[in-house]
């Protein structure tokens, strides 16, 4: 598996230059202010560490206490997620905002033990909760819920970081041995709920998709778009007719109007159900990475946009973190009849008419990015996060971070133009990890990129 070390990163510029040809009017999805993009799913609060014993790090010769156990989450719309951590030599921050992500968007990428993770996750607590059972099982003598939380992060961590970590209580230890012994590679669990692809476009007079749903609720409500903009657009199904909820598989479309203006729609599906154990939950602050270990009844989300236009060149765009490229991938299909022709890091690129292109972006490890691509009209699509894709090996002698009392995250998630992104951790003595963020601004029908380059101290 790979792995960091706490490192020092200089700002680099990620993205320059200036889109050559093909206007952008409709480039950017509406989207609300300061509501990135996301895969869909769960968004949660990370509350603190609730359930949890004491665990023992053994790192460049020296024993580093740390608790282990499991986390809860407040869910943005209602509900409640039980976590562990992964990334031990990270910190956890309290109040951090959290989204449901895949595991290729987090350092559980290219780990090939992260399927016998989600088989802890299945085989211990809390999804099994007769202790009495679970102890005789693993030898024990007894176990309590703080043993059980604090065995079962215990052997998480052995596969996540490959850490030499030990559970002080006897019991807790002889938990996470048996569940390290017996773990066994199971499939990542599929998203609670996301819509594919999450952008669309084409012209007025047709419709604009199809918009594929995936989930494991019975059913989704589907709210139509309630931007001005975008009076007289409706959510159909395959028939043409207005759809209010959907199900699993269902495909949707924009019914745009003949003669709309060229413009932008948002649609967003919600229902209720539980999330699927082995979900991993990423953090745009910086945050320990968490792996979903229980949930109750909760509020899940995705949303699509469309764009249309008369003429031109009209790409649905869309970006995701994908580890495995070392960068941000942003797509763009371009149903106009003119090519979409752009800039990036110095390289030209173009979208042939009815054609469809990935361009990645690369990051460097912990690095913030938050691309802003907006149109005159008022129509914009905001990508942001932490490119947070591989596990720290050392916290480099100091106090280890995954501990009861997580410090607070910025506000917001999202600090303010001229404030350093990066979060300090649980402690003031933490390195403070370099972060760089970009913007994409649409001025005039073109794409304008400004960079901006935050560099933080670091630690030796």
């Amino acid at each position: 598996m790979r792995r960091r070390g706490a490192a020092r990163l200089a700002a680099a510029p990620l993205v320059s230059g200036l889109v050559a040809a093909g206007l952008m009017a409709t480039a950017g999805a509406a989207v609300a202010d300061g509501v990135p993009q996301s895969e869909g799913g769960a968004s949660a609060t990370l509350d603190g560490l609730k359930v949890f014993g004491s665990a023992v790090v053994h790192d460049d010769g020296t024993d580093r206490p740390v608790s282990a156990g499991l986390f809860e989450m407040s869910v943005d719309g209602g509900g409640t997620l039980q976590t562990y951590g992964v990334d031990i030599q990270s910190p956890a921050q309290r109040d951090a905002k959290y989204h449901e992500t895949s595991w290729s968007g987090t350092s559980l990428n290219g780990n090939r033990n992260a399927g016998k993770i989600r088989w802890i996750l299945d085989n211990s607590y809390p999804q099994v909760n007769d202790l009495a059972a679970l102890a005789a099982k693993a030898g024990a003598k007894g176990l309590t819920e703080q043993d059980a939380a604090a065995g079962t992060q215990v052997a998480i961590w052995r596969y996540s970081d490959g850490a030499r970590v030990d559970a002080v209580d006897p019991q807790a230890e002889r938990l996470a041995d048996y569940l390290e012994k017996r773990a066994v590679a199971v499939p990542e669990p599929a998203a609670s709920l996301t819509l594919t692809p999450p952008a669309v476009s084409g012209h007025p007079g047709e419709r604009l998709g199809p918009v594929t749903v995936h989930t494991n609720a019975d059913s989704v409500a589907v709210a139509p778009p309630t931007d001005l903009a975008a009076a007289g657009v409706k959510i159909v199904g395959n028939d043409g007719r207005k759809v209010t909820s959907a199900v699993d598989g269902s495909r949707v479309y924009f019914a745009v109007p003949t003669g709309a203006r060229d413009g932008a729609a948002e649609m967003t599906v919600q229902a209720s159900t539980t999330v699927p154990v082995g979900r991993a939950f990423a953090s745009d602050a910086r945050s320990q990475t968490q792996i979903l270990a229980g949930s109750s009844e909760s509020t899940v989300s995705a949303t699509a946009t469309a764009d249309w236009a008369e003429e031109g060149a009209i790409p649905a765009l869309s970006a995701w973190k994908d580890c495995a490229k070392g960068g941000v991938d942003i797509t763009g299909v371009n149903k106009g009849d003119d090519a979409f022709r752009f800039a990036l890091m110095g390289a030209e690129y173009a979208i042939a008419a009815g054609g469809t292109r990935t361009v990645t972006i690369p990051l460097q490890e912990d690095q913030a990015y938050d691309f802003m691509i907006k149109e005159p009209g008022g129509g914009q699509k905001w990508f942001k996060g932490v490119f947070d894709c591989e596990t720290k090996t050392s916290t480099g002698g100091l106090a280890a971070q995954t501990l009861s009392q997580p410090s607070p995250a910025t506000v917001g998630g999202v600090a303010a133009p001229d404030t350093n992104l990066a979060e300090t951790g649980t402690s003031s003595t933490t390195p403070i990890i370099t972060g760089t963020a970009i913007a994409l601004v649409v001025i005039g029908g073109a794409v304008l990129v400004l960079l901006r380059r935050r560099q933080s101290p670091t630690h030796d």
